[in-house]
């Protein structure tokens, strides 16, 4: 097993090791450096060679890169393909039908495996299924599904069809869902009766009903429904179908729709700091390469051999990326779990690990967090109880990892053998653009390290100059790259006013997060978010989004959300309420607070519950009315203000603010 070698000195550096240097897709560091002199001497020329070297073109293009509206950038656009045909008829036609795709394993323990051809079949019944109900190339799908291979088919069997789907996370309230039926004038939904996870039966159909009774939902013909449980539901017979009697009668076939690379393969929502959920769309072209290349050179794919595991769910860009698209694109099998990691105990990942052998795990800081926690108590659910020999890389994402996590996950994980990639990204670049490739970088506790081959990133002030190196700034990036996203749906200007703000000059990609760039080794360190968005166990939630919420409850006048340090989720949502009465003490506050969590859980989903409620009869503001919300993050984290307080127009709202429900 190739291992990594630690260098002892105090910057904890962990570098390849000479097999680890000498077997990688990408190996050694001067194979790193050649790639990214390529991207500089002939950017066009190498995005063209890797897109004609890994996509499977029905029509291949003739022009790699359209800027001429920028930033409206388009790439490949003449070239055709077809995103399900890439991930499945072409592993089929070479030779591949019978390997495992899928390895499921349900709340309850039980796994099924599908392989390529088996699961080509299901994709094309559905695929069919959707056709005979209409649904046709263009045409917008949400998607509200447990974790499975039904969803990962869904997806697939829109992309087969043209279909732009939009999936929606499963703990996402019927608000949450009915904002994003309407704002993409979805025609279909795909759900299930219930999903499992935890041991409890959680309601989705239901959810899906209740967001339909609402208004602005009429271009929905049809709701297709999996049966994951068999418990009884509401089922309207002119608009619902099971989706097992929609696909029985269905041919194994389908034709797929060939479609342009610039043809939108979905649409994403993620919170922003206007409290409109942003539709991220992304193209079907571009974003595929960068499924494909990030899967080689950041978790060094060895379809052959490997079995890759990613923890995320498809609701989220993490499980688009590396569960639905990347491993599949590549011909890999990978594990799809229903659960959560503590049920039945806090071992489980370690146990799926063991059963099924994986090769790779990819999951996020708050689970590695909340594991440490578990195995501290009970040292019976700790690592070292399980076989993870299988193990050769390990990854994390949703967030920078703390030092500490990082090297409990290296010695305790991965047994000091194991590379772990600290992977930088979000919704809106597709894909990893800041990560290590474990055969080529050196590994920092707590740092992405460096840009990927043709990412070109820099560190600028909010005038948009570089600044020097060790200096924090804000990062963006300086080229537009294919997996890119495309526009925000329906709202173009708010794509060029969030991402490519004037104010930088409007021609590089804002990432909305800080960074630092060591002046030494180059090493990116990500240092947080740098607008009012929130980053709770590794998912985006705008603060305005929140506060909205609050306020929509009768009792509640005002309100401001920030983030304060969390030990497992990384952030915390804490909430200042001011009533439309005297602001609450003892057991009354207590008791309000509970209620407006259940409330805010109704109106968003669980995660966006506040973890810290509480109540003044005001909010510290300027005599002008702004919030001073640097006040407000003191507070939540329970450090003294040594600032300046003359401007507040209350001084003494202060004291009763500290006071938590």
């Amino acid at each position: 097993m190739a291992e990594i070698e630690l260098l002892k000195h105090e910057s904890r550096v962990f570098s390849p090791s000479t097999a680890w240097a000498q077997s990688a897709n990408i190996a050694g560091m001067d194979a790193y450096r050649a790639l990214c002199t390529r991207a500089q001497d002939d950017y066009t020329g190498f995005w063209a060679k890797l897109a004609r070297e890994n996509v499977s073109w029905q029509q291949s293009f003739s022009h790699v890169l359209d800027e001429s509206n920028a930033p409206f950038y388009r790439w490949f656009e003449d070239g055709t393909l077809n995103a399900s045909y890439n991930c499945l008829d072409r592993h089929i036609e070479n030779g591949h039908g019978e390997r495992v795709a899928i390895i499921f394993e349900a709340d309850d323990g039980n796994v099924r495996k599908v392989t390529y051809r088996q699961l080509h079949q299901t994709v094309c019944k559905l695929a069919n299924g959707l056709k005979s109900v209409g649904v046709k190339k263009g045409d917008r799908v949400i998607i509200y599904m447990p974790m499975g291979i039904q969803g990962v088919a869904a997806m697939q069997a829109c992309a087969r069809i043209g279909a732009i789907h939009s999936v929606v996370f499963g703990g996402f309230s019927a608000k949450s869902l009915h904002e994003r039926i309407v704002d993409t004038g979805a025609v279909a939904i795909i759900t299930a009766d219930e999903q499992i996870r935890g041991g409890k039966t959680l309601p989705l159909k239901a959810i899906v009903d209740e967001a339909l009774a609402l208004p602005g939902c009429d271009s929905v013909q049809q709701v297709i429904v999996h049966k994951r449980t068999g418990n009884a539901i509401s089922f309207n017979p002119k608009q619902d179908l099971w989706m097992e009697e929609l696909i029985t009668p269905q041919s194994k076939t389908c034709e797929p729709e060939w479609v342009s690379a610039e043809h939108p393969l979905f649409i994403l929502y993620t919170s922003g700091s206007t409290g409109k959920p942003k539709g991220v769309q992304h193209a079907c072209g571009g974003y595929l390469l960068w499924a494909m290349l990030t899967m080689q050179w950041t978790f060094d794919i060895q379809p052959a051999k490997d079995v890759f595991y990613c923890t995320a769910d498809i609701g989220w860009i993490t499980g688009h990326t590396y569960v639905a698209y990347g491993p599949l694109a590549m011909g890999a099998t990978q594990i799809i779990f229903e659960g959560v990691p503590t049920y039945p105990d806090a071992g489980r990942f370690w146990d799926i690990i063991q059963k099924h052998q994986v090769s790779i795990f990819y999951t996020a800081p708050t689970a590695i967090r909340a594991l440490i926690k578990a195995s501290a108590i009970n040292d019976q659910v700790h690592p070292k109880q399980y076989d993870l020999s299988s193990l050769r890389l390990l990854g994390s994402v949703g967030e920078p990892i703390n030092p500490e996590a990082w090297m409990w996950y290296y010695q305790q994980v991965g047994q000091q053998r194991c590379p772990i990639v600290d992977t930088f990204w979000q919704t809106e670049t597709g894909g990893h653009v800041i990560a290590p490739m474990p055969g080529a970088t050196s590994l920092v506790p707590g740092s992405c390290t460096l840009p990927l081959p043709g990412i070109m990133t820099a560190i600028v002030d909010e005038s948009g100059h570089p600044v020097p190196a060790g200096q924090g700034g804000l990062l963006v990036i300086k080229r537009p790259w294919p997996s890119m996203i495309r526009t925000i749906w329906g709202d173009p200007e708010r794509f060029k006013k969030s991402y490519f703000p004037a104010e930088l000059g409007g021609n590089v990609y804002l990432a909305g997060d800080g960074a630092i760039c060591d002046k030494d080794s180059g090493y990116y360190t990500i240092t947080g978010r740098i607008d009012d968005v929130l980053n709770v166990s590794g998912h985006r939630m705008g603060t305005m989004e929140i506060e909205s919420a609050l306020v929509a409850h009768p009792l509640v006048a005002e309100a401001a959300v920030v983030g304060k340090p969390d030990d497992v989720t990384g952030e915390a949502i804490c909430a200042f309420v001011v009533l439309k009465r005297n602001h609450p003490t003892g057991q009354e506050a207590t008791q309000i607070a509970v209620e407006l969590r259940n409330w805010v859980s109704k109106e968003i989903g669980p995660i966006a519950k506040p973890k810290e409620i509480r109540f003044g009869d005001n909010l510290p503001k300027t005599r002008s009315g702004k919030i001073m919300r640097r006040l407000l993050r003191i507070l939540s984290r329970g450090e003294q203000i040594t600032q300046d307080i003359s401007t507040l127009e209350n001084p003494a709202i202060l004291e009763q603010l500290k006071q938590v429900a």
